[in-house]
């Protein structure tokens, strides 16, 4: 199974985390199936790799509750379903 989960990267105490599509039982610093954006909890910041994320998730990936709440705010779930409308 696949999850969109983050992965923890910068250097102490100053945190960023990329959001990556990875598999369920691999560690947070694992490998990645690929990279779908990042987070910067600090300067409160959001990049989003809108068509793979769309993508990870038609495949049936499940977003962790942080993951599902940053796309919330990106709005990413209202294109995922103008695309099922389509």
């Amino acid at each position: 199974m696949v999850k969109l989960r983050l992965k923890r990267c910068g250097r102490k105490q100053r945190a960023i985390y990329r959001i990556v599509a990875i598999d369920v039982r691999s560690r947070r610093e694992g490998r990645d199936l690929q990279k779908v954006g990042f987070y910067d909890p600090i300067k409160n910041q959001t990049y989003s790799n809108v068509p793979a994320i769309l993508y990870f998730l038609e495949k049936g990936a499940q977003p962790t509750g942080t993951v599902h709440d940053i796309s919330k705010k990106a709005e990413i779930f209202k294109e995922l379903r103008v695309n099922y409308t389509n």
